[in-house]
């Protein structure tokens, strides 16, 4: 991976204010992994943690979709056999252990937080109900999102763009593992890919760009919602990007963010 690339893009300046009032971060299970091969790497969800309190710190509405990549992938249980529905079922609910670890760090850091889940596990996390959510963002409170849209063939990736969507998110904020923005090509295979600072969801979609499936750019890009997707290697990039430093990549369609919004 080229990391000069990353790095080469004008940054603006960071502001005193942040630049979003609500936004979605979406982090991947591999991000909780650290250096091992699978499962929850205490440091790394506490690092997690920080930083989504520092977004609170700076009176920002925080909602959170994780992956679970580390835990349980469902295209891969399907691949290996399992049906393909009952594999995504299981990788939903390795979101909630995933959710689980996150929102214990959280408390202990004194944020307030609440799981939604979309599928019923009332003795751990709350039902998923969208005024319910909005209600505990507008009190300050870290709201996960878990078992992604609580239907099989959906990713968490189209759990986050329709999450945002329904919570009046102005952003996604995207956490990478192992990548610090968007390239032309895989930066691990192809040390010479180009590094994108900027381009719209249609330009990601056509030129098959591995940001997030399909459906859920198709979302971010009818209902006109940006994407910001940098590293997770500095631990400081989110604050970063909620406090409008250019920092990896942005996606969006320019005309369309403030559309019906």
């Amino acid at each position: 991976m080229s990391a000069e690339a990353g790095t080469s893009v004008a940054e603006a300046p960071a502001s005193d204010s942040p630049a979003f009032k609500r936004v979605l971060v979406k982090v991947s299970g591999e991000a909780l992994m650290g250096d091992q091969e699978y499962g929850i790497a205490p440091d790394r969800v506490r690092a997690l943690a920080g930083q989504l309190r520092r977004l609170t710190e700076l009176g920002i509405e925080t909602a959170v979709v994780i992956g679970a990549g580390n835990i349980f992938r469902g295209m891969s249980g399907a691949a290996a056999g399992m049906d393909r529905a009952t594999a995504d079922y299981g990788g939903m609910l390795a979101t909630l252990l995933n959710c689980l670890a996150v929102q214990d760090a959280l408390e202990k850091l004194q944020v307030h937080t609440r799981i939604l889940s979309a599928i019923d596990v009332s003795e751990v996390a709350e039902p998923y109900i969208r005024r319910r959510a909005i209600r505990h963002l507008e009190k300050r409170r870290v709201v996960i999102f878990a078992a992604g849209t609580g239907n099989p063939f959906f990713t968490t990736d189209t759990a986050a763009a329709l999450r945002a969507l329904e919570i009046g998110a102005e952003a996604i904020l995207m956490g990478k593992n192992g990548v610090d923005g968007v390239y032309a090509g895989d930066p691990n295979e192809d040390p010479a890919a180009e590094f994108l600072p900027e381009l719209t969801h249609r330009e990601a979609l056509e030129r098959g760009l591995r940001v997030m499936d399909t459906t859920a750019l198709s979302l971010c890009m009818d209902n006109g919602l940006p994407i910001h997707v940098f590293g997770l290697d500095d631990e400081a990039n989110i604050e970063r990007v909620a406090r409008g430093e250019r920092v990896g990549t942005v996606i969006r369609t320019p005309g369309r963010e403030d559309r019906d919004r």
